[in-house]
């Protein structure tokens, strides 16, 4: 089940971030090798496990993977010099498969998971995927302070669903709504002009607004981070891995790996 960390999670996962950060220096400067790296150089591959079914960050056709964190991990195992193999694996088995060794790496539009911290480390974000207020594209709504009066919209018991009714607490004439299951209720609603805005992830939004163009995404109201994981002996791979990231960052490779998949809206992290 995916689920976001919250603000708990994020000031937890700074910690394991610090920690691992001194672990790493540790082992590297007492020259302890990588176990993990040392098997993937031997291999000359770097085994991703990935969900198929989360779409678009990954999807298995019958020749070929393609998606955004397909991409990104292929162009990830290129500067290492190694050659990508793409592991199905459901959601939730993705930290077993991780621990049992079955994978190298975890790209699966996966947040960062504090809990997960005593068996694995992860790389720095690279795709916010918060909430957001959407909204039709005409709309004067420039964010969640001016929602008085209107009809919002987040799928029942959603991060959305959390955000929206906090805010009903210091916008009482706001008309919040909760009758669907699923984000994509809720935006179908607004589509069809049930609603003034919805609260939703800004995966679901990036989706809505990149095939109807009627609709825009107007703020971000959370900070979602999507990592990359891999086994907590893995220090040199994380460090190669953040090194890349960084360097796609500063060369535009994300602007451009959004724009293919998002519509060029998304922010990275």
């Amino acid at each position: 089940m995916r689920q976001s960390i919250g603000y708990a999670g994020v000031r937890l996962a700074a910690v394991l971030v610090l920690a691992g950060y001194g672990w790493t220096v540790w082992h590297a400067t007492h020259g302890a090798a990588d176990p993990v790296w040392t098997a993937i150089k031997r291999k000359g591959a770097l085994r991703v496990g990935t969900d198929p079914g989360f779409q678009p960050f990954a999807q298995e056709q019958a020749d070929h993977w393609q998606g955004y964190d397909v991409d990104l991990t292929t162009e990830i195992a290129r500067r290492l010099q190694l050659r990508p193999e793409f592991v199905p694996v459901g959601y939730d088995a993705l930290y077993d498969k991780l621990a049992a060794g079955d994978v190298d790496l975890l790209a699966a539009a996966l947040p960062l998971a504090p809990e997960q911290g005593w068996r694995a480390r992860f790389t720095s974000a690279y795709l916010d995927a918060g909430q957001v207020l959407v909204v039709p594209s005409t709309s004067p709504l420039t964010g969640e302070d001016h929602l008085a009066g209107r009809q919002v919209g987040a799928a029942l018991g959603s991060d959305g669903d959390t955000l929206l009714r906090r805010i009903v607490r210091t916008q009482p004439t706001l008309h919040a709504r909760f009758d669907w299951e699923l984000p994509a209720g809720a935006l179908a609603a607004l589509e069809h002009g049930e609603l003034d805005a919805v609260i939703t992830d800004s995966v679901s939004a990036l989706a809505l607004v990149e095939r109807n163009h009627q609709f825009k995404i107007v703020r971000g109201l959370t900070f979602e981070p999507y990592v990359m994981a891999m086994p907590l002996a893995a220090y040199q791979l994380q460090g190669g891995v953040n090194h890349i990231l960084d360097q796609l960052r500063h060369e535009g490779f994300f602007d451009r790996l959004n724009a293919k998949w998002f519509g060029g809206q998304a922010s990275t992290g």
